[in-house]
């Protein structure tokens, strides 16, 4: 019997697909077909935005061709199929040519011509593409424009900054608009990277005018404006994403997965670090800092993060303490919160004009998870017991620092229209009422 293998991620199943699918039968006994996984299709730069795993295994099996569905879930698999499976042919669609000469030594190697006019990136490109503006001006607002071309359906099509120069990228095709309205006019949906200061006003506006948004993270600095912005998300059947990268990481979802399952027991503590010397802040004028982010907002929603996640937001008591900056209200160079829980505890450390070691540490009744600095962008974490040699080390893909797949999470939002995830609201919602208690003076001084 000859045994044929083919890959590919099957997204929005067509006949282009059906006809390679029936050519790479034609070739043998016995067609074995790898679907991809969506992690695995990440670290590709290819991100599926419309179909689960599940629906395009499903998409593939109802052709009837395939006698045998695997899923491709990491690099140098396929040498590991052809050999583990007994395969004679590997074949693939032509675009692909050379790449794969080096399955050779393996088996024959077939490459097919694909069906013109067809692809389902084109399809999804056609059907869905988002048109976003971006609102701000930083590093950050690049890496958004940048991770936007490796997500099928987005398009970043126009930028604003209020009354200042666009500095944060040299391109001639994105139009840079003169006022809010303008960008407004031509996007389904807006990213918010501005000083938060504005996120609250940007972010309403938006949606009242049925917008799609995406905002950095905090929303608003009190709970009333965050559960206003959410209430008017609603009535709007828009989205309203709080946008922090760390919350869509691989590393970090799998993580609290295993947490949660109890591989560490019962979870007693939580230490998270996240620090940075922002462009000598703490050297510089207080009219020069006028619009740099401060600790709080800079760093306070990701070093909460698995704090709400992990504990939730019913905590006791909560004490800020914080290092102001001389001659200015606000403006912290570090602040120390620390939570009283039921049966538990909390510390965060933020700082954007003092550095320290940005690691986190989960600590529980069986074990501590220990991730590297930088936690908040990491590949990996570990597992460790006081038994070591019952430790582990978890590694996964990290393409983008995050921002690439909360992009593919919006764009799932805006198309599959889930409005509002209540548990992503909670955490919203949970880091203003962090903010409101911060920037009503709530906090001791160091």
């Amino acid at each position: 019997m000859k045994k044929v293998i083919t890959y590919g991620t099957y997204d929005l199943l067509h006949h282009g697909h059906i006809k390679l699918l029936e050519r790479a039968k034609a070739l043998g006994d016995y067609l074995i077909v790898g679907v991809t996984a969506d992690d695995f299709d990440k670290t590709r730069g290819k991100i599926n935005v419309q179909q689960s795993l599940m629906e395009r295994i499903e998409g593939v099996r109802s052709t009837g061709l395939a006698d045998e569905i695997i899923i491709e879930e990491y690099e140098g698999q396929k040498i590991d199929d052809i050999i583990r499976l007994g395969v004679d042919i590997f074949t693939v669609g032509s675009d692909w040519i050379g790449k794969f000469d080096y399955l050779n030594e393996y088996c024959k190697v077939v490459y097919l011509d694909r069906t013109e006019g067809v692809s389902s990136s084109e399809l999804r490109t056609e059907n869905s593409k988002l048109k976003i503006g971006i609102v701000g001006d930083s590093n950050i607002a690049l890496k958004f424009f940048n991770e936007c071309e490796f997500v099928n359906g987005a398009e970043v099509v126009c930028c604003y900054n209020e009354n200042k120069e666009i500095k944060f990228i040299n391109n001639k095709t994105l139009n840079c608009t003169n006022s809010y309205d303008d960008l407004l006019k031509q996007v389904d949906a807006v990213y918010i990277i501005s000083h938060p200061d504005t996120h609250y006003k940007y972010s309403k506006y938006a949606l009242k005018k049925c917008k799609h948004v995406i905002c950095e993270s905090p929303l608003a600095f009190t709970a009333s404006e965050c559960e206003e912005l959410y209430s008017i998300a609603e009535s709007k059947k828009c989205v309203l994403l709080e946008g922090i990268k760390t919350a869509y990481a691989t590393a970090f979802l799998r993580m609290l997965l295993l947490i949660k399952g109890g591989i560490i027991g019962d979870i007693v503590s939580i230490d998270a670090t996240c620090t940075s010397l922002q462009s000598g802040v703490s050297n510089k004028s207080n009219d020069e800092i006028q619009d740099d982010w401060n600790s709080i907002c800079a760093w306070g929603p990701t070093a909460l993060l698995p704090v709400f996640h992990l504990f939730g937001s019913d905590y006791i008591d909560i004490n800020i303490t914080s290092k102001i900056k001389e001659k200015t209200k606000n403006f912290d160079l570090f602040t120390k919160i620390d939570f009283l829980y039921k049966d538990s505890v909390a510390t965060i450390k933020i700082g954007t004009g003092v550095k320290s070691e940005g690691e986190l540490i989960v600590s529980g009744t069986k074990g501590y998870v220990y991730v590297p600095a930088p936690w908040w962008k990491t590949d990996y974490f570990e597992v460790r017991f006081e038994n070591q040699e019952k430790n582990k080390r978890y590694f996964y893909q990290l393409d983008g620092e995050g921002i690439r797949y909360e992009i593919v999470a919006f764009v799932k939002r805006v198309q599959s229209k889930q409005i509002i995830d209540g548990f992503e609201k909670d955490i919203a919602l949970a880091i203003c009422k962090v903010m409101e208690k911060f920037y009503n003076g709530n906090i001791k001084s160091i």
